[in-house]
């Protein structure tokens, strides 16, 4: 196939230009300056500007773009920041692929459109939540709406906190386990929905490649944790006690009450219905298997 994959420098966008290279795909990667290289297509989503020629022959579309969610506190500044930064450049790509007959435009999406949903889990039929992430990642969605109004094949990627060796979550945290400052947050029983490096990137082919899946799709390994669980694992894959528990009021306190809630102190119980029932194979279904090859 020939691909096209906006964002293709993130965490998730490197590894995937090398996977899907590796599947024997062509992939041309969308820069947001004057294109440097071969592989390389310029363009601005903010002018809605992209280079002459770039879907020609292309088969699909994936939108990796969107600033990160915990790199900043959320003032007003920053929540414009991360709405438009997923908003634009989806609408600019949604409008690309049916202009230039692009049959399949895989898109990001998050966890998070469900909202906190207790003790309670979830597959891709549940509804919408009604907190800050939720609301962000429901405009996100809807502004693939002109591809799906021109027939496009899109698939929705709700994906859940990643687990990589570097960046990421588990990135920030190794150094708090390895001092010795590994703990849960707050009461450690909310879920913390989780995948590994691996298998979102093979998600992400997996979708493309298979021309029936369309839709929601949550990118979550099948076997949910909560807060406590990830805290009690990640310590035996660095073989560090985890005693500590940090308080609610010091998280709030820290990162600002609404993203220390939203993103720490409750979370999403995701199932990965869809991919489950295409026979996707995970390559770390559990955690304590996700976090070894992390710290390895």
């Amino acid at each position: 196939m020939r691909v096209v994959i906006a964002g293709s420098s993130g965490l998730i966008g490197s590894s995937l230009v090398a996977s899907m290279r590796a599947a024997g795909h062509e992939v041309l990667r969308l820069v947001r300056r004057k294109a440097a290289a071969p592989d390389e297509r310029g363009w601005d989503p903010y002018a809605g500007r992209v280079d002459e020629g770039t879907f020609d022959g292309v088969d699909a579309v994936i939108n990796l773009c969107g600033a990160g969610i915990g790199d900043k506190r959320w003032d007003d500044a920053r929540k414009q920041v991360l709405h438009d930064s997923r908003v634009v450049p989806t609408e600019v790509l949604s409008a690309a692929v049916v202009e230039h007959g692009v049959p399949a435009l895989i898109n990001s999406s998050g966890a998070h459109f469900y909202g906190d949903t207790g003790s309670r889990l979830v597959g891709e039929d549940a509804p919408a939540g009604h907190t800050y992430m939720a609301r962000l990642t429901q405009d996100w969605e809807a502004a693939t709406s002109a591809a799906q109004a021109g027939g496009v094949r899109v698939v929705l990627m709700r994906t859940a906190v990643v687990i990589s060796p570097s960046g990421g979550v588990f990135g920030r945290l190794k150094p708090v386990f390895q001092f010795f400052l590994g703990g849960k947050l707050g009461t450690g029983e909310q879920f913390f929905p989780w995948v590994s490096l691996d298998d979102v990137v093979s998600a992400y082919r997996f979708v493309t490649e298979h021309q029936e899946i369309r839709g929601p799709v949550n990118v979550a390994a099948p076997t949910p944790a909560t807060n406590a669980e990830f805290t009690k694992a990640a310590g035996a894959a660095l073989n560090r006690p985890t005693p500590w528990v940090v308080p609610a009021f010091a998280l709030k306190t820290l990162l600002g009450g609404e993203m220390a809630q939203e993103l720490l102190l409750s979370g999403p119980g995701l199932t990965p219905g869809v991919l489950e029932a295409h026979g996707f194979p995970f390559l770390h279904p559990a955690l304590p298997s996700a976090l070894n090859a992390a710290v390895a």
